[in-house]
């Protein structure tokens, strides 16, 4: 199974396994077996984000959508009481282990449930951590792998510009034989609500390609969504993911 920490950019910790059930912040919930995954509260006020991302974007995509994701995940499992003990994370980086019968929902809304709720916590306020340039370990992790950080924004920017369709942009670590390393980092997109978890790789950063998350402002310049997300990255949870 892939384990994946998040520690929280306030100082708490939490396991990314267990980020449905906890609010930004807060200590996880223990799971059992009638405990249904949680929507987690937003780090943020809608409006925090403007004018990068409004709050009718914001309200609308945090209320509505992944909230239908939570939703609709907790009924797929609600036909497996053995697969709904499981800590999310854990359904997502073992899929071939989840019943037949659901597992297209779980990888479907669980992937949506997760990766906004990981999406949430990657972004921050300008006024408040949002925004700059990465500092720290993984800063140099990324001159490492690009040279320079500058070329790690052109690749990211133009993997998510260039992406069809719906789905995300990943900053992601992952094993790489190939190289002889089993920390390499990597620019990726998936499609849908498909998780890197799937695919035994470890999220540091996202971005939400869906039209959901910029169409209300932005209508069909996603490239400019794309550049103006950066002024609300936020590196410290960034850099949390990357040395947990």
């Amino acid at each position: 199974m892939t384990r994946c920490s998040l520690t929280l950019r306030n100082g708490s910790a939490s396991n990314i396994e267990q980020m449905n059930g906890a609010p930004h912040g807060a200590l996880p919930k223990k799971r059992n077996k009638t405990m249904k995954h949680e929507q987690p509260k937003l780090p943020y006020a809608y409006d925090a984000l403007e004018p990068v991302i409004d709050a009718k974007t914001m309200e609308v995509h945090y209320a509505k959508h992944h909230a239908t994701y939570v939703a609709k995940l907790n009924d797929a499992l609600a036909t497996s009481e053995m697969t709904a003990a499981k800590p999310l994370i854990e359904l997502l980086a073992n899929l071939d282990d989840v019943p037949a019968n659901i597992r297209t929902a779980v990888k479907n809304h669980g992937g949506g449930t997760w990766n906004h709720s990981f999406f949430w916590a990657v972004m921050a306020p300008e006024n408040a951590g949002g925004g700059g340039e990465a500092g720290g370990t993984i800063r140099k992790a990324i001159d490492a792998r690009w040279g320079e950080y500058m070329k790690f924004v052109a690749e990211f920017t133009a993997v998510a510009t260039t992406h069809f369709g719906s789905g995300w942009a990943w900053l992601v670590v992952t094993n790489d034989k190939e190289h002889g390393t089993t920390k390499r980092l990597e620019v990726l997109t998936t499609p849908n609500q498909d998780c890197p978890l799937s695919l035994g790789q470890t999220p540091l950063l996202t971005l939400d390609l869906w039209e959901h998350a910029y169409y209300l402002k932005y209508q069909n310049r996603r490239a400019e969504y794309i550049e103006n997300w950066w002024r609300v990255v936020n590196w410290e949870q960034v850099e949390a993911n990357f040395t947990m």
